[in-house]
């Protein structure tokens, strides 16, 4: 039986601000070693025979981001289905199920959120096996992890009696987020189990099981399918068909209705990340219970998370303190009010972009770049171009540029001109000139680029030609590179 990987990769992390933020949220970061939460995702089922290509559904501005994630986790090329807005999982997994329907397809679908730790990959492996049988004959599995502390932050699933032949048990009720003392009578009676949200259930069962007991999201989601782009892996939905879909989640659309869900009780070291109190948890810490990240020195401090960015973070006498140094924000947070971070980031951003979201650091399909220093009539960045990559051939109206090689090699193309680059080599591009870098080696290319000109906004650009279908345009588009 062919299992097709579903990767729900829609959500934000707020909770994990100001690392994770809408431009770059926390699947697509490193926060535990040296791979991205995407990138263990989709390569933890890697041991499974009959692996199919994952699908991924993201938002569409993330959909590069995506792609040199799971290319980095050699998944690439894979199916990627873009939402234009968030709409929750019920949407998400249904458009799954009616894409793996191709022809006679009918996949057992593993859906399985984009930014979860389990550090225990090979007992998840396990509860995969052991539940193909029941998700083949047309059952509803999820996986409930066994409790290891009375935990407020998750929500419940109360199993009752064992399914015959499985280790699985049927679902008495989904349970919303305790309070700590319900939360210890949960742990304490055997029968409750965190909510995992990951679900094991055949394509054609995902499909009936939406038209019986939420047919407004499956009629919304086929209509934006059926008018869907396709540009190589990326499937763009119809936005006026799937604006009008009701955002729910398929815990409530279909699992707590449905009749024939099961859940399946695993301990495989499962945690949402979904704060950094959650982070602290299942991080290395020193024998003062620290947790840090980075160039951090410690003294007479004990229990805290402490992670820096660029510059050493020093901490003298904390106790059960979050301290979190980004290019744009240093936060600082107790423990305890780790779940009130989302707050606190929304009030950050209702500042606007002058003063809460200073990200200096913005990817791009081809790489980053960085702002380094600017003032009116200049500006600085570093660019860093992953290899076999290139930029769009691209003219400004407003401004010149100087591009010098301080690693890796360079094909630059500037109007009918086109030659290479290598380190400690430099051009420059006259205002109005066609232009294009590439990075044509096998390791990546770092420029130093000098704007300079009357207008320097990232609005100041017309592109020709583009490797990542962003449309070449007679007008300016808003992005770089």
């Amino acid at each position: 039986m062919t299992i097709v990987p579903v990767i729900l990769s829609g959500g934000a992390g707020a909770r994990l601000w100001p690392m994770s933020h809408h431009d770059h949220p926390k699947q697509f970061l490193n926060l535990l070693g040296d791979r991205s939460l995407i990138s263990d995702t989709v390569t933890r089922l890697d041991a499974i025979e009959n692996l199919a290509t994952p699908i991924v559904i993201c938002n569409e501005a993330h959909r590069f981001l995506v792609a040199q994630h799971l290319l980095d986790a050699g998944h690439w090329p894979c199916s990627v289905i873009l939402e234009p807005e968030g709409r929750n999982t019920a949407p998400a997994i249904a458009l799954a199920a009616l894409h793996a329907r191709q022809g006679d397809a009918d996949p057992l679908l593993l859906v399985m959120p984009a930014d979860h730790v389990i550090r225990d990959p090979a007992a998840f492996r396990q509860a995969v096996l052991d539940t193909m049988q029941s998700a083949a004959d047309g059952s509803l599995v999820t996986f409930g992890i066994v409790p290891e502390a009375p935990e407020t932050g998750f929500g419940y699933i109360r199993a009752g009696a064992p399914v015959s032949g499985s280790q699985a048990r049927a679902i008495d009720a989904f349970v919303e987020k305790p309070d700590r003392a319900t939360a210890a009578r949960y742990v304490a009676s055997g029968d409750y189990f965190w909510n995992s949200g990951i679900f094991f259930i055949r394509a054609s069962t995902v499909l009936r099981e939406m038209e019986q007991h939420a047919p407004d999201i499956l009629a919304h989601c086929m209509k934006s399918y059926s008018v869907a782009e396709r540009t190589g892996p990326f499937v763009q939905l119809g936005k006026k068909s799937f604006a009008l879909c009701p955002a729910e989640s398929f815990d409530y659309a279909v699992m707590e209705r449905t009749h024939s869900a099961v859940v399946r009780p695993v301990s495989m070291g499962w945690n949402d990340v979904g704060s950094w109190e959650s982070l602290w948890q299942v991080h290395p810490k020193d024998a003062d219970g620290n947790a840090t990240s980075g160039d951090v020195v410690l003294m007479d401090s004990q229990s805290s998370f402490l992670r820096a960015g660029e510059r050493t973070l020093a901490a003298l006498g904390v106790k059960d303190l979050v301290v979190v140094d980004t290019d744009h924000t240093i936060m600082i947070a107790h423990r305890s009010r780790a779940q009130d971070v989302k707050k606190l980031a929304e009030r950050a951003q209702a500042l606007g972009p002058a003063k809460g979201d200073r990200r200096r650091t913005v990817h791009r399909p081809w790489g980053s770049f960085r702002s380094i220093d600017g003032q009116e009539r200049f500006q600085v960045k570093r660019l860093s171009v992953n290899p076999g990559a290139k930029l769009s051939l691209q003219m400004h109206h407003h401004r010149a540029e100087h591009w010098v090689v301080v690693h890796g090699t360079a094909r630059v193309t500037i109007d009918d001109r086109i030659f290479v680059l290598k380190e400690n080599e430099s051009t420059y591009i006259p205002i109005g000139a066609k232009h294009r870098l590439e990075n044509p080696g096998r390791i990546q290319l770092e420029i130093i680029e000098v704007q300079s000109g009357s207008y320097l906004g990232e609005d100041d650009i017309v592109r020709f030609d583009d490797d990542y279908g962003r449309g070449t345009a007679q007008a300016p588009q808003a992005a770089n590179g």
